[in-house]
């Protein structure tokens, strides 16, 4: 039963968004404390020890950072509206949960992991610098604009792997409980996935956005999604680690980038993202179910060769 709920938290966590949307949306302020608590957990499980960057986090990192530039301008005559709802799906960083999946898959969660702290970084430095360029505020200069943005996404994406390093090295007892929980990374991400889902839907009832624009988002994000997946695994090709690679890069943070709009951007945008989530999980679901269906028909296999005996 549990394992069931598990597979299926996605559907179920945006399920009882939606359904509680009255609640669920009231709890947005929490946002940034599960984000924090999720990377925490994560960066927990991370030794520096097996830190080892490779010239494929560097490409990745190229491709996230250049290629959110790219899609900007590549989706402005669509309006900006769609412009930042795609950017926005690709500069933000890869999901904590993507080492799940990698593990899952059979790809190299150390790699993974290694390029989750760097995505962050890259991340944490490229957002206050463009989203000021993209949507300015009125009244308010770019250097103070860079200030405010950097002075809340820096420390939300960093801060987790500094207070990892410091528990480490300080408060191995406390590093040690927060290792093995790791796993509730999992579950907060769950319970952050309804309360993104409550602000969908709050934001859809309450948005006058034209129907032709949020179609159109959600088609240009689907395209985006299966490019990014494709992209990171022909990159990771190259250096062995395609089922790494394209977790990596396509599988993002969707409840920062949520996040990200609401606060920086024009909030409209936040439906590139939030339509990015149902894409990433249909991939990833393809992707386990295609895997699973090999090792049954090697699981089979064996069985029969052991009964041909």
């Amino acid at each position: 039963m549990l394992r069931l709920l598990k597979n299926n938290a996605l559907p179920l966590a945006m399920i009882v968004g939606v359904a509680g949307h009255g609640l669920f949306a009231r709890l947005s302020l929490l946002m940034p404390y599960l984000i924090f608590t999720m990377l925490l957990l994560t960066f927990c499980k991370i030794s520096i020890r097996q830190m080892r960057l490779q010239r494929l986090h560097l490409w990745l990192l190229l491709m996230q950072l250049a290629g959110s530039v790219a899609v900007y301008f590549a989706m402005l005559p669509l309006g900006s509206v769609v412009a930042q709802g795609v950017m926005v799906c690709v500069i933000c960083p890869t999901a904590t949960a993507a080492a799940v999946i990698t593990h899952k898959l059979g790809g190299n969660a150390a790699v993974l992991t290694t390029y989750t702290l760097i995505s962050n970084l890259g991340t944490a430095v490229a957002v206050p610098l463009l989203f000021p360029l993209i949507e300015p505020c009125a009244g308010v200069s770019f250097g103070t604009s860079f200030a405010v943005i950097l002075g809340k996404v820096f420390p939300l994406l960093i801060c987790p792997f500094i207070a990892a390093s410091l528990l480490r090295r300080f408060c191995p007892r406390v590093h040690g409980v927060l290792e093995r929980a790791h796993g509730a990374a999992f579950y907060i991400w769950t319970f952050a996935l309804a309360i993104v889902a409550a602000q969908i839907f709050v934001s859809m009832q309450d948005d006058e956005t034209a129907v032709a624009v949020k179609v159109t988002t959600a088609v240009a994000t689907l395209v985006l999604c299966l490019l990014q997946f494709m992209g990171g695994k022909a990159v990771g090709s190259l250096y062995g680690e395609r089922i790494s690679a394209g977790q990596a890069l396509g599988q993002k943070n969707t409840i920062f980038a949520i996040w990200m709009a609401h606060a920086y951007l024009n909030p409209a945008a936040a439906i590139g993202p939030g339509a990015y989530v149902l894409w990433q999980n249909v991939v990833n679901s393809w992707q386990i179910y295609k895997k699973d269906r090999v090792v049954a028909r090697s699981q089979g296999g064996a069985g029969c060769s052991r009964q041909g005996r």
